[in-house]
């Protein structure tokens, strides 16, 4: 595929359009129109994960965050760096934000329900109009423990658990990333445990006071499993060598 032709399919299939993001999402940098051979896949568009990239000679980065955001930004400091690495290595840079969190098979949240063995879900939860998450019914009654030790959360990257409900949890709503305040859906749903990234201090003594269960796997641990399953993706269906950086920042 040349590079318009990936872009293209990218923006497609993860319906960017229809998102109305904080983040620039699609081409972010653009190389040149070649054949695209090597792909890398991060959860960030850090200078490691760009260097990384580029070293291992990939045509295009994706990353769920990207460079560019609402604000704009000069192209100075770190930022000029990252830049100048990506653009002198003919590199592309391909950010997919919350399209990548939303969507029902290769998002975050998907692939996070898919992970616990759940076979169907319902949307939960929105980002300016749009659903971003789901909830569900587990397989079988599982604990907290049971269940970040599933999804791969550990307190040595970023595990916060805030446990004050059922010890044997049979329904989730699950955001990743920073969306503690989203627990407030999940306990008018009547839904056992909240999973997410990042949990709030604020959130602390709503969950204890609702009798809720919150899981909080660390922001980087909830959000790898979008852009891997993407990089499955590309490799299985497109046939475009892929490989994924992690660079783990334990938070």
């Amino acid at each position: 595929m040349t590079r318009d032709e990936l872009v293209r399919h990218y923006y497609d299939l993860l319906d960017i359009g229809s998102f109305d993001d904080i983040s620039l999402n699609g081409l972010q940098i653009a190389m040149s129109d070649k054949e695209i051979k090597k792909i890398a896949f991060a959860v960030d568009a850090s200078m490691d994960s760009i260097a990384i990239a580029a070293d291992e000679k990939a045509d295009l980065l994706f990353v769920h965050h990207g460079l560019f955001w609402s604000s704009p930004i000069a192209i100075s400091g770190m930022h000029y760096h990252r830049v100048k690495k990506a653009i002198m290595s003919d590199m592309g840079l391909f950010a997919c934000h919350i399209p990548l969190d939303a969507h029902p098979l290769y998002g975050n949240n998907a692939q996070m329900a898919l992970r616990l063995g759940m076979t169907s879900y319902d949307p939960f939860g929105t980002f300016r109009g749009k659903s971003v998450g789901y909830k569900g019914k587990l397989p079988f009654p599982m604990t907290a423990a049971e269940i970040s030790r599933i999804l791969g959360f550990d307190e040595d990257h970023g595990l916060r658990t805030v446990c004050f409900g059922k010890d044997m949890i049979e329904s989730v709503a699950i955001i990743s990333g920073g969306a503690s305040h989203d627990v407030s859906d999940a306990i008018a749903d009547g839904i056992d445990c909240f999973i997410t990234g990042e949990v709030e201090h604020s959130d602390f003594h709503l969950v204890k006071e609702s009798n809720m269960n919150m899981i909080a796997g660390g922001h980087y641990r909830s959000e790898v499993f979008g852009v891997k399953a993407m990089m499955r993706y590309t490799e299985k269906e497109l046939g475009i060598e892929s490989f994924f950086i992690d660079a783990e920042t334990c938070l």
